[in-house]
């Protein structure tokens, strides 16, 4: 039965790849990235080696509590991606709860990404093990680390299951995730401010709080590599039975409760609320205006994407003013323009979001300048919230950098990187167009197989936007700040002209586009 599921598992990936060179070329990519990173990790960890023995043990515990915060967090924000994720999935196969748990653990060890998870932590071994002994327990003590991440991953992502497929756990695990992102930065944060006492004192603590969880006493296993190694793993493999047996009653428990996200209940309007409608112009650019601002309001995956863009931005802010207080005018164009490329990503596929039903426009539209017409609502409705939002982020890190003033030159280029982000999107969604998955899931850029085409296209609308900002943002560097007031009637001509160009383009090719963006996932 484990075999069969991962065969299936492996079934499932081959067919999905089978004729789409998209999703064959985006699996090549992960299966590169995952590489990559096995290589990387395992050379780092390897490299603590020759640290002291103190440091690198607790070094290394730290990294084991990291790689098993990280396989709790990664699958909940791929739920509604990997269908392997959701128990409901399998609640029709007849199958004892056993039998499941036991063919999704198998499920889980199989594929690119995971076997590099195992790779990179026998670089612990490396890092900790002296002599035959640490050798010997070394083995199973990264194969009860990896196996402690699956289980653990599998507990919180079946006990967590019903509440993601609603609306409201959708917007709960944003919020989560990036309150999470947070205080991984902490310690970049704490460092550019300045610790007050000293790292190694302060690493030193961190590994005595570490020393008794599991990741701890796995790394302390391969460090003493004797008896008291032994019964450290025994401890170990024995939390990984407990957290076995916690799943197994939590994927039974799923899989006889009802399905909240299909429970009654609709939005309702109150009395009083101002609708948005009466300050949008009438006609098709109105009505695209407020679609749009309705997506950024309700629906998960547009919320997520202002609120990443927001949070990354006063993180990065905050990084590139450290304890001395030195700052220059690029500590307040950096975080401002970043912010405004990452705004500006989201029109890099803009007729993602609509899905299937883009195809009610693509009757509609008897011109391209209906299409024109319909990208200058989305950028339109892109503007209403982005600017203000950069204008907040401008002042925020020109007064971190102490000169309010640098706000009235980062303002304009990032309005101006805005325009011009919206016009390269407006290119590459009518000629690089890609699925977004279902609804279930706020972190998804793209449908499975599809992540590599999501990442090229993003990589290229960056890039690209880079490079016709830079007549602009160079010499207002180079000390010409009076330069910032074109950078607005630069963007707008940029916005524009992609929007024309861009219309002209997918007008022709309006069959291929909502075929593209109606890929069952």
């Amino acid at each position: 039965m484990t075999w069969l599921f991962v065969r299936l598992k492996l079934s499932l990936v081959r067919g999905g790849l089978r004729g789409d060179f998209g999703k064959q070329a985006g699996f090549v990519f992960s299966l590169a990235a995952a590489l990559l990173a096995a290589v990387a990790g395992f050379a780092l960890l390897s490299l603590i080696r020759l640290a002291p023995s103190g440091v690198a043990f607790d070094l290394v515990a730290a990294a084991f509590a990291m790689f098993a915060v990280g396989w709790i967090i990664v699958p909940l924000t791929a739920f509604g991606l990997d269908e392997t994720l959701d128990p409901a999935r399998l609640a029709v196969f007849p199958l004892t709860t056993r039998q499941l748990a036991t063919g999704m653990l198998a499920a889980s060890a199989a594929g690119a990404w995971p076997i590099a998870s195992l790779a990179a932590l026998f670089g612990g071994m490396v890092a900790l093990a002296h002599g035959p002994g640490g050798v010997l327990l070394g083995v199973p003590a990264v194969v009860l680390q990896f196996a402690f991440c699956l289980t653990a991953s599998r507990l919180v992502t079946t006990a967590l299951s019903g509440v993601l497929r609603t609306r409201r756990g959708r917007d709960l695990l944003a919020v989560a995730a990036i309150f999470v992102v947070l205080l991984v930065q902490l310690p970049n944060l704490l460092v550019n401010r300045g610790l007050s006492g000293d790292p190694t004192r302060i690493l030193a603590s961190v590994g005595d709080v570490l020393r008794w969880t599991p990741p701890g006493l796995a790394a302390h296993a391969i460090a003493d590599g004797g008896l008291v190694g032994v019964a450290e793993l025994i401890v170990v493999t024995m939390s990984v039975v407990v957290l076995g047996w916690l799943w197994i009653v939590a994927l039974r428990h799923a899989l006889v409760r009802p399905d909240a996200s299909t429970r009654s209940g609709g939005s309702v309007r109150r009395p009083g609320r101002v609708s948005i409608g009466r300050f949008l112009p009438d006609g098709m650019l109105g009505a695209v205006v407020a679609k749009e601002l309705k997506y950024a309001g309700r629906e998960p995956r547009g919320r997520v994407n202002w609120i990443i863009a927001l949070f990354v931005t006063v993180l990065i802010t905050l990084s590139l003013h450290g304890q001395d207080g030195r700052a220059g005018l690029g500590s307040v164009l950096g975080p401002a323009c970043m912010a405004a490329v990452m705004i500006g990503l989201q029109a890099a596929n803009s007729f993602g979001i609509d899905g299937r039903s883009l195809w009610m426009n693509a009757v509609a539209f008897s011109t391209p300048r209906d299409m024109r017409t319909d990208l200058a609502g989305r950028h339109l409705a892109m503007a209403v919230i982005g600017v203000p939002m950069l204008a907040l982020v401008s002042l925020f890190a020109a007064l971190l950098a102490g000169d309010a003033v640098w706000a009235l030159v980062a303002a304009p280029i990032a309005w101006g990187v805005l325009g011009v982000a919206m016009g390269v999107g407006a290119l590459t969604s009518v000629t690089s167009p890609y699925t977004y998955p279902d609804r279930l899931n706020a972190f998804s850029g793209a449908a499975p197989g599809q992540g590599g085409q999501a990442f090229a296209v993003s990589l290229a609308t960056t890039l690209v936007t880079g490079v016709l900002m830079l007549p602009v943002v160079l010499p207002v560097l180079f000390g010409l700040t009076w330069w910032a007031v074109l950078a607005v009637p630069y963007g707008v001509a940029a916005a524009w002209a992609g929007r024309r160009i861009a219309a002209g383009v997918g007008f022709a090719r309006l069959p291929e586009i909502v075929a593209a963006i109606s890929r069952p996932t």
